[in-house]
């Protein structure tokens, strides 16, 4: 059956000594954790701008996950989920998701827009999370996603007039597929990021090689090979080491123990941290439109996110023992739930194996 996403009777199968959290309700830290792996995700869109002044889109997107795969795949040991989850999430992650990406911002996508058209991953992830798993988000969740939904439209319509509507489209698709391998994760529940991201990114650097050699041409990637500078090394450090394996290792940590509806809003943080880097260390311009646009996105993951009373409980003596505390607490609590839901979640099997 349809469940409310915030219920208490959410059951999913502990792995890891990590387990769900049984109302929804994030704790301190991982909120902090969430507002980090934004802020380095913003600023990644200006470090991607600056590799695709080096390389042609889709080889550098290659690179971004070779660094991530060589030669940690052959330290962290077997995934521990079936392949097919794998080869799923590393396809619509990292092939399809990041190749549109870097090929829109090619196109002439600005760095802050691109942050902030992206992010709508946020809507689509809660509709596949839906159809998928059953979840039904309610209703402050509902009215806080328009909110922040409102606000990026708001400022694509202040920095979009006039560009080039194929990259918009690009970074739109691209966000689709964000969502979707967001439920995906979810649904693999793999009981280690690390693994898991590791293994997800040995499978989109041929694809997207042979793609690179199709559509760029090998002239191309052999003449930015040839001529690698300093910048374009650190950028694919970057985008490789700090924007994925840091964030999406963290971010699937936070999927695996919160509904995907809790953990989505937190990323519609990165178009003011994109936009804000933008501005500081490209040049690019941000109105009083674009403005009002990040406050409404401020706005909306506040009222989707924030649980009553977390400021009060932030202004008390050793708040930060308190989560570790209920993190116990929960894990007790969701053992028992595992063995009595049968590897459900929502009424939807999880056979990761």
């Amino acid at each position: 059956m349809p469940r409310n996403s915030s219920s208490p009777a959410t059951a999913m199968p502990a792995r890891s000594g990590t387990a769900r959290s049984a109302t929804g309700a994030m704790t301190p830290r991982h909120i902090a954790l969430a507002v980090l792996i934004a802020a380095v995700w913003g600023l990644n869109f200006v470090v991607i701008h600056v590799g695709l002044e080096n390389f042609p889109p889709l080889l550098f997107c290659a690179l971004r996950f070779t660094v991530v795969a060589v030669p940690a795949v052959f330290f962290v040991g077997r995934p521990r989920v079936a392949w097919r989850w794998v080869l799923l999430v590393g396809c619509t992650l990292g092939v399809v998701k990041f190749g549109l990406l870097f090929l829109g911002m090619h196109a002439g996508m600005p760095a802050g827009l691109s942050s902030l058209v992206l992010q709508s991953q946020a809507i689509f992830t809660a509709l596949f999370a839906t159809v998928m798993l059953r979840e039904r988000p309610g209703g402050r969740r509902v009215l806080g996603l328009a909110i922040a939904f409102g606000g990026i439209c708001l400022a694509a319509v202040d920095r979009g007039i006039g560009g080039p509507i194929g990259a918009f489209v690009l970074v739109i698709v691209s966000a689709v597929f964000w969502g979707l391998s967001n439920v995906l994760t979810r649904r693999a529940a793999p009981p280690d990021a690390l693994r898991w991201m590791v293994w997800v990114s040995v499978v989109p650097p041929l694809p997207l090689l042979a793609l690179s050699l199709l559509v760029e041409g090998p002239s191309a990637d052999l003449h930015a090979l040839a001529g690698i500078t300093f910048s374009g090394l650190g950028a694919i450090a970057f985008v490789g080491l700090g924007a994925t394996l840091f964030g999406f290792v963290a971010w699937s940590f936070l999927l695996r123990t919160y509904d995907a509806s809790s953990v989505a809003p937190y990323s519609l943080l990165v178009p003011v941290f994109g936009m804000s880097s933008s501005w500081l260390l490209l040049g690019e311009r941000i109105s009083p439109l674009a403005g009002g646009a990040a406050a409404l996105v401020v706005l909306g993951i506040g009222l989707t996110a924030l649980r009553p009373g977390l400021m009060a409980g932030l202004a008390r003596p050793g708040w930060m023992a308190a989560p570790a505390r209920r993190s116990r607490d929960r894990q007790a609590e969701g053992g028992a739930q595992a063995g009595a839901a049968n590897g459900t979640v929502g009424g939807v099997a999880l056979r990761a194996r």
